[in-house]
């Protein structure tokens, strides 16, 4: 039985910005919460970014947002597992995920929906 793929929009996709705006909304929302939890990285002193392939691989693991953190722990950073629970680590990260996300989502109304996650919240984030 094939795998499903998680649907890219590669027409629309460059290194320049983009207005989410212009691509389909399943893009839009997988766009914004990834772009959310890179800002909460950001905020919580991690040198972590997540492209849309580590995102996407994440997606297949799982839809749950700390069992997917727990998996990108486990493979990508097993080193902080000394120190930290997984599941609290991911539970910290998704509550500021989830705070970027929602401030986000009502921002983007407002903007058009840009959102540069390395902007968004500047002093806040330590900028």
């Amino acid at each position: 039985m094939p795998t499903r793929q998680p649907f890219v929009a590669r027409h629309s996709i460059s290194r320049r910005n983009f207005m989410i705006d212009e691509l389909p909304i399943q893009y839009w929302n997988s766009e914004t919460e990834r772009n959310a939890y890179n800002a909460a990285f950001y905020e919580l002193g991690f040198r972590w970014h997540w492209d849309r392939e580590i995102y996407c691989e994440l997606l297949r693991h799982s839809q749950d947002g700390v069992e997917r953190v727990c998996n990108y722990l486990n493979t990508h950073q097993p080193h902080l597992l000394r120190a930290y629970d997984a599941k609290f680590l991911a539970e910290v990260i998704e509550q500021k995920k989830e705070e970027h996300q929602k401030r986000e989502l009502e921002v983007g109304a407002i903007r058009g929906r840009y959102f540069n996650w390395a902007e968004s919240r500047g002093a806040e984030l330590g900028a």
